[in-house]
């Protein structure tokens, strides 16, 4: 129970990937880290790429991101739609502005980028977007998972058993 009294927040939309979004919340959870799930709209349920759902409990209006000692953004589509809302832009520069832990895994990365706070990072990602992540300024390596700093990244789901301990160790 290592990290009892942590908070973090993960976000969703329609098309995350499955594990990336529940092997983390079920990992967090287990290690007594109190987890909340926000989308568009509270209590709804949203459908993962491979038919896996996940109820929210907070819209992204309801929350107030300084509550949070953390912010992890599972991969699939939903980060393409994810990075287009000033909202979750606004939640990720937050956390970084604060030094609070990020974690993004597989196309996460996308929305660290359009947030516009990779510059001079170090980060894995899918190699689909390496590239993207690239002229956001970031160092990219083809690395199961890395930390830099508050960032935790990992490139894809088989990683998650290495991304997850980084992201753990970051919390406490």
């Amino acid at each position: 129970m290592e990290l009892i009294g942590k908070k973090v927040l993960t976000i969703v939309s329609p098309d995350f990937d499955d594990l990336e979004l529940w092997y983390p919340i079920i990992r967090l959870r287990e290690a007594g880290c109190h987890v909340d799930i926000a989308g568009e709209i509270a209590n709804h349920s949203y459908r993962g790429k491979y038919g896996l759902s996940v109820e929210t409990n907070l819209s992204f209006s309801d929350v107030n991101i300084e509550e949070y000692d953390g912010l992890v953004i599972p991969g699939g589509w939903a980060p393409d739609y994810l990075r287009r809302l000033d909202s979750v832009l606004e939640f990720v520069k937050y956390m970084d502005k604060h030094n609070r832990v990020i974690g993004q895994i597989c196309h996460a990365g996308w929305v660290l980028s359009s947030a516009g706070i990779l510059e001079g990072r170090k980060v894995t990602s899918t190699p689909g977007i390496k590239h993207d992540l690239m002229y956001a300024g970031a160092t990219w390596v083809d690395e199961a998972a890395v930390r830099d700093d508050n960032i935790v990244s990992g490139r894809r789901p088989p990683d998650l058993h290495i991304y997850l301990p980084l992201l753990i160790e970051a919390l406490k």
